[in-house]
Order: C-alpha cells, then structure tokens, then sequence
C-alpha cells in the first residue's frame, strides 16, 4: 500500500483510499477511546484522540486503516470496547498485523536490531509500543527472518496507556 500510494503517512493513505480523519478530543486517561473506524451511508471515517500525542495517533491511525482496509463490512471498532466476541479478538489482531507491517519496514527493525539494543530500548529507538514491535517481530519470524519475539503483545494492547512502560 505505502508503494502503491508513495507515500508512508497514514493521513495521506486515508485521503487516497477517501477515508475521513477527524481528530476528537476523548479524554487523557487510560480508559478514554483512543480512536475508532465507521462506516455510515458508504462514507468511512477514521475518528482519533487528539488528546493523545501525535506518535500514538500515527499508532492508531494506522491501526484504524488496518480496520477500514480489512473490516469495513464492520461498521465500528472502538478501543474502550471489550473483546466479547472470537472475531473481535480477530479483527483487533488483524488490525495490530496491519499496523505493525505499516509502521515498521523489515529494513529499519533488522537494523535497529543490529545495534545489539534490548527489546524494549529498541521499540523506543522505533517510537513504537513494545507491543507492536512483538507483532513485527512475529511477522519475521513468518517470513523465515531468525529471530525471537518476546510474545508479550495480545490483540487488545492499544487499551492501555501507551504513554507508560510496560510493567
């Protein structure tokens, strides 16, 4: 998608495929929305935080693209949501997938790795929740790529407060 559009700026994918982005302030604590995906009379919308800091809104952005590329028969995805359902689980995971693969090249996490960097220091050299570094991780080890993934990120992860450190 970033080579068919030229482009790595999730706001200007959204523009290209004639997705919506408005930005809503929702609140600064852990459980305030963080973002959600609608589709209303076939007009998408993408609606995100914008209490948070711009490094999670280009976070969830991406998430919420994942969402209206893969999901848009869904209608509406939000985070303060609880996973009830198998196929929300899903649908959040598949979303997480997309995100991770969009925010973070092969390229530039093989290098960051090669810099002999902890996990965690090196999803703070990315700009990324561990959590979505995991999820790339993970994509790696599909294609063949030798390297561990932690498994510490679960599909609801955007839940919590991005801003803190995993405890």
């Amino acid at each position: 998608m970033k080579m068919k559009y030229q482009t790595d700026d999730p706001y200007e994918i959204c523009e290209y495929l004639d997705i919506q982005v408005m930005d809503r302030p929702m609140g600064k604590s852990p459980r305030s929305c963080k973002g959600f995906f609608l589709v209303s009379s076939r007009c998408k919308l993408i609606v995100i935080n914008s209490d948070l800091p711009d490094s999670i809104q280009r976070i969830i952005i991406a998430h919420e693209l994942g969402h209206a590329v893969l999901h848009s028969d869904s209608a509406i995805n939000t985070f303060h949501e609880f996973a009830m359902f198998e196929d929300t689980s899903r649908m959040e995971y598949e979303a997480n997938v997309f995100a991770a693969e969009f925010m973070l090249s092969d390229d530039t996490v093989l290098e960051a790795l090669e810099m002999q960097m902890d996990f965690y220091q090196t999803a703070k050299c990315l700009y990324v929740p561990p959590e979505l570094l995991d999820f790339k991780l993970r994509i790696l080890q599909c294609q063949g790529v030798r390297i561990i993934a932690p498994y510490i990120a679960h599909g609801d992860f955007l839940k919590r407060d991005l801003e803190q450190p995993l405890s």
